[in-house]
């Protein structure tokens, strides 16, 4: 299936989703409501002329600098093995209510990937089976891949003692 023909497809069922424009290496963006990414990547998967059947990749996007109403956006990378073809899928997600729902019930490889943008960006995935810190430990303050997180750090490295190697004589 030919780019063009996966783009009316996915078209015709999802109406309201936006494309940007086809990068250098063939692959598209879709963008998708954050309200109806279940369902969309649930028909991406099972539908046997699209069957995107594998996740390479899910992540999350701070685009703090555009200042726009939607501060997050999580992307998912998806293949079909049966057909080779690849897509990717964008959400956007506004600051003041940073969650979207989880996939890991389609794409069981989300799991972890999910777990890893909560700890890094705090977005947060409606009905994951086990959403905590993967990364940074429990009692951790903030998320360290927000653009806004202190690039000094929140004062953990002066709880330790310095160490001070001198060269051996």
């Amino acid at each position: 299936m030919e780019n063009a023909e996966l783009r009316k497809k996915i078209e015709n069922r999802f109406p309201a989703s936006a494309w940007q424009t086809q990068v250098p290496s063939g692959v598209w963006t879709l963008v998708a409501e954050r309200s109806g990414i279940v369902e969309l990547l649930r028909f991406l998967r099972d539908d046997a002329e699209l069957a995107f059947d594998f996740l390479m990749d899910l992540f999350g996007v701070d685009y703090l600098e555009m200042e726009a109403a939607e501060r997050f956006a999580v992307v998912y990378h998806l293949y079909s093995m049966k057909h080779g073809h690849r897509l990717r899928v964008k959400a956007f997600i506004p600051e003041t209510s940073a969650a979207i729902d989880s996939v890991a019930g389609i794409y069981p490889a989300a799991d972890w990937a999910e777990r890893e943008t909560y700890d890094q960006y705090g977005i947060r995935f409606t009905g994951h089976p086990d959403l905590r810190r993967i990364l940074n430990p429990d009692d951790f303050t903030g998320h360290p891949l927000r653009k806004d997180f202190p690039v000094e750090g929140i004062g953990y490295r002066d709880q330790f003692e310095k160490i001070v190697r001198t060269r051996a004589q």
